[in-house]
């Protein structure tokens, strides 16, 4: 190119040519004539000293007006380890309770001491809202929520790491169970991992909406992961002779309570195995806590 005027003055330099191109349309929409000029790797726009002040400014307003903002596209967020393992734990945790059950396993009746019955864990019995967890009614029972807690569990799982989730998971379940409880006469009595399945589910859904909020995206756009959560929990959480609904919405909001707060952790602390290590054998040592209370007091 030529070399610049002695009458002109630089109104940008950057080593991007796109850069420059684009402030140099900038100008020409504003009717200021600008030269491109590119010499060791850099370029150069240049305007004649008269309209100098005004090029700048000119560009200045457009830098404002384009200035970086919370981006509307979502960044990929961090995959963290430990989800499968952490879901074959749960599912040897259900396969353990149901065998134990069934046999009547060191003669104690694993069904009364464990189900969550309303009365009962409001008079001060609170281990049930953990053990209920873990106890089901039939094969078609368990296998439902080893199917779907599996899947939420995994992606759960990828969000925060498999420990921390899988604690989160137990602690919306339990949570879930108290606040039913709570809601329901002394008689009612629930058992079933699902209320900690639609925790999970509750727990995905907080996560999508703590990204979506970080954007400039419509409102419609930023609260459609929850309109496609209260979708997937119409189309798996309420059908079923003996589904307990309320269990299963009470599940789900503990979840986007407690998955709120997760987003909020670093990632850093998530990608550290002690930590996830940790959490998960808290969420074990919740679970086998319950059932050694639960069975000492039914002895």
């Amino acid at each position: 190119m030529d070399p610049p005027s002695t009458s002109q003055q630089t109104v940008l330099t950057t080593k991007q040519r796109s850069e420059c191109f684009e402030a140099r349309l900038v100008l020409h929409a504003a009717g200021i004539a600008a030269d491109a000029n590119f010499h060791d790797g850099v370029w150069t726009l240049l305007v004649e000293h008269d309209v100098y002040p005004v090029a700048t400014a000119e560009l200045a307003a457009y830098r404002a007006e384009n200035v970086a903002s919370p981006t509307r596209e979502l960044t990929p967020f961090p995959v963290h380890g430990g989800a499968a393992v952490a879901c074959w734990a749960y599912a040897a945790t259900l396969i353990l309770v149901a065998i134990l059950a069934a046999e009547s396993a060191f003669g104690y009746a694993w069904d009364q001491a464990g189900r969550m019955q309303a009365g009962k864990v409001m008079a001060g019995e609170g281990w049930r809202v953990v053990t209920a967890l873990t106890l089901h009614l039939d094969l078609g029972h368990i296998l439902g929520n080893l199917l779907f807690g599996t899947v939420f569990g995994l992606l759960a799982g990828r969000i925060l790491g498999g420990g921390v989730a899988w604690l989160g998971i137990v602690i919306a379940g339990a949570l879930g169970n108290w606040m039913n409880a709570w809601a329901q006469a002394g008689t009612h009595t629930s058992i079933g991992a699902s209320t900690a399945v639609f925790g999970a589910l509750g727990m995905i859904v907080a996560h999508a909406l703590c990204r979506w909020a970080l954007t400039q995206e419509k409102p419609i756009r930023r609260w459609s992961p929850l309109v496609a959560g209260v979708l997937l929990f119409a189309f798996t959480g309420v059908g079923g002779e003996n589904t307990d609904v309320l269990a299963h919405v009470t599940g789900f909001l503990a979840g986007l309570v407690i998955g709120w707060s997760g987003s909020g952790l670093p990632h850093r602390w998530l990608a550290r195995m002690d930590v996830q290590i940790v959490a998960g054998l808290a969420a074990v040592l919740l679970v086998v806590s319950a059932w050694t209370i639960a069975l000492a007091v039914a002895g």
